[in-house]
């Protein structure tokens, strides 16, 4: 099993063919379906939020059978992703894309659970704490992209679980949660 850092690759990884879009229908559809877990399943385990098509990104090629994927192959597998709601694009010549490794409802749920697990009900937390601070070290809060976070904070505050306060800068923003 072939590892990329600490992340396992799949077996497809080292298939020459899985490199290039496959033209008959059933195996493209399974083509994409493993590389949209891929890059989800990379994207969660290294905490990636952006995915570029015009940058190296190391999933999308193998030096150890010399392949990589086409710019056509690399945009179909994120607009597939796109299309389930895992992924947005970032800008209009979709070239950019935010991978939603989980969706903002999820991330919005997980925030909730958080604050209920760590009795931080009725407290206010800067912005920058939940990104950053010591009670959500090793959690999956940590370094979380702020664009995901303010999304699902403002998803909360919808529903009345939080308040958001704003600040002077983008640095002092606050929430109240009211789980």
């Amino acid at each position: 099993m072939q590892r990329m850092g600490d992340f396992r690759l799949p077996p497809f990884f080292n298939y020459p063919p899985y490199f290039t879009l496959q033209p008959v229908r059933e195996t493209r559809e399974k083509q994409v379906q493993l590389w949209k877990d891929l890059i989800l399943d990379y994207c969660k385990s290294q905490k990636i939020y952006i995915v570029s098509l015009e940058e190296d990104f190391p999933l999308f090629s193998n030096p150890k059978i010399e392949r990589s994927l086409s710019y056509e192959a690399k945009e179909v597998f994120l607009s597939a992703l796109v299309n389930e709601g895992r992924a947005e694009w970032m800008d209009k010549g979709h070239k950019k894309c935010l991978i939603l490794w989980m969706r903002i409802q999820d991330w919005a749920n997980y925030i909730l659970n958080f604050v209920k697990e760590n009795g931080l009900e009725d407290n206010v937390m800067t912005v920058e704490e939940i990104r950053s601070g010591i009670e959500t070290r090793g959690t999956e809060l940590e370094g979380i992209d702020r664009g995901v976070l303010m999304r699902a904070l403002k998803l909360l505050e919808q529903k009345g679980k939080a308040a958001i306060f704003k600040g002077t800068s983008a640095d002092d923003e606050g929430v109240k949660f009211s789980a």
